[in-house]
């Protein structure tokens, strides 16, 4: 099977890469799932930092199939997002991080007038078009446990116990008061909170 290639992106805060213990366990894991290669990497022997990127806040993206294609860094400005809608979408897949991001980008087109779009697929809430969210409920912080991409933050934090799985269909929301976007470049004790009822639907 000829898949298209595969990306991994880094947070790269003044010349260190964060969260390398699950980026190479995603990464290896695809390339075996993916593309039969058996050989285990590790990516902070693969990556040169360039001299340019040592300071301040960069996102390293790796492209790769069986062998690197490219390494690539560009300052990273997080995104601004206050609101969010609901889309059905029962049929997309995103189990792994591919390159094409064809259909959640048709997703985020659909966007409206809200930020961006929070993806339900077959009754339970997923991710948006480009991190995995978490929600408060007073007590814990929970994540869905059928995510389209199980993000490196998100294997983080429920192994480190700060968040845990759980199914939430859209009628859940009510039982939440927040949530926050998690990503690799984004830090989950600094992402902004967003109230539920910026959800619209």
């Amino acid at each position: 099977m000829n898949l298209p290639p595969c990306i991994e992106t880094i947070r790269l805060a003044d010349g260190q890469l964060s969260n390398l213990l699950y980026h190479n366990e995603r990464l290896n894991r695809t390339r075996r799932d993916c593309f039969e290669a058996t050989k285990e990497w590790d990516l902070n022997k693969l990556i040169d930092i360039p001299e340019e990127a040592t300071q301040g806040l960069y996102k390293c993206r790796v492209t790769y199939g069986r062998e690197i294609e490219k390494i690539e860094f560009e300052a990273y400005q997080p995104r601004v997002i206050e609101s969010l809608l609901l889309v059905v979408d029962d049929v997309i897949e995103y189990g792994f991080k591919f390159q094409n991001r064809v259909a959640l980008q048709q997703n985020f087109e659909k966007r409206g007038k809200a930020d961006d779009v929070l993806i339900v697929k077959k009754g339970l809430i997923t991710d948006t078009s480009y991190a995995n969210v978490v929600f408060w409920d007073g007590s814990q912080w929970a994540t869905p446990d059928k995510p389209l991409l199980k993000g490196t933050k998100r294997a983080q934090l429920l192994r480190e116990g700060v968040i845990v799985e759980q199914k939430i269909r859209v009628e859940d929301l009510v039982a939440f008061t927040h949530l926050r976007l998690i990503n690799a470049m984004l830090d989950f004790e600094s992402t902004p909170v967003i109230e539920i009822g910026q959800i619209g639907f």
